[in-house]
């Protein structure tokens, strides 16, 4: 899945394109992006200029702004059909995989946090701090919770972007959101997480933009379609070394998570 997007989970974000200030941000001004992510495919940002120190070389910005808050937003509000069952549910080392893409957003520095709910009911538990937003139109795809998401948001002044997650990827890092963060803090307007230079999920879209993302987020496009069009704004992140963007769409690929992934327990 991915936000930048693709399937029902992040920005089409559930297929969305991945992203660290930590190395080098690259902006790509081309192409198409990966599926299932906000930013589309790899090839979407063919082109790229290296951007360091998190200085976004696109436009001119203005160093020392300070910009406003951000907001977190997990996609979780499939059925899950390939999978059987809403993936909301599904529990990984204890944690739901909603329950741990909440922690995942707010301890990379995302508040308030958003839940977009459809197919299931979620209980979150005392410690998930969380605003749920139940999307009515949950069987049309991923964009119709992009669009609910955006929508609640605009319904407060003080939230100036929204970084988009799905729910189905769980080993995505907290450090992912917080370069995000740290982009659009230092003038990203637009902010894909990539993964070896290959645009996935999460994806940053600052508030100004979220109009022209909701009127484009149809189906199961997400953030996609718009991050296609808009090429231009859009900052590649580099995240590799914080995580992975494995969606989990199978009871195998949960599996496979389950054995494959860092700092997993062992026996023995």
């Amino acid at each position: 899945m991915h936000v930048g997007l693709g399937r029902e989970a992040a920005a089409d974000v559930e297929e969305l394109p991945d992203a660290a200030l930590a190395g080098q941000v690259t902006h790509h001004p081309a192409d198409e992006g990966p599926d299932r992510s906000a930013a589309g495919s790899a090839s979407s940002f063919a082109s790229s200029l290296p951007i360091r120190d998190g200085c976004y070389q696109g436009q001119r910005i203005r160093l020392g702004t300070v910009r406003s808050a951000v907001a977190g937003v997990l996609l979780a509000a499939g059925e899950g059909s390939r999978f059987g069952r809403p993936k909301a549910l599904v529990e990984l080392d204890g944690q739901t995989l909603a329950e741990r893409g909440i922690t995942m957003l707010r301890a990379g520095g995302a508040d308030p946090v958003l839940i977009v709910t459809g197919a299931a009911q979620v209980e979150l538990g005392p410690d998930q701090q969380a605003r749920t937003v139940y999307n009515r139109e949950w069987r049309t795809g991923m964009g119709s919770s992009l669009r609910a998401a955006l929508a609640e948001l605009q319904t407060g002044p003080e939230i100036g972007a929204a970084v988009v997650a799905l729910a189905d990827q769980p080993l995505v890092g907290a450090e992912a959101v917080g370069r995000l963060i740290a982009a659009y803090r230092t003038g990203a307007d637009v902010a894909v997480a990539s993964y070896g230079g290959q645009p996935r999920n999460p994806v940053l879209l600052a508030r100004e933009h979220w109009p022209e993302v909701i009127a484009m987020a149809t189906g199961d496009q997400g953030a996609r379609a718009f991050l296609r069009a808009r090429p231009e704004l859009v900052t590649l992140v580099e995240c590799g070394d914080t995580g992975r963007p494995d969606d989990i769409d199978t009871p195998a690929d949960l599996e496979h998570i389950a054995v494959s992934r860092p700092g997993r327990p062992r026996c023995g």
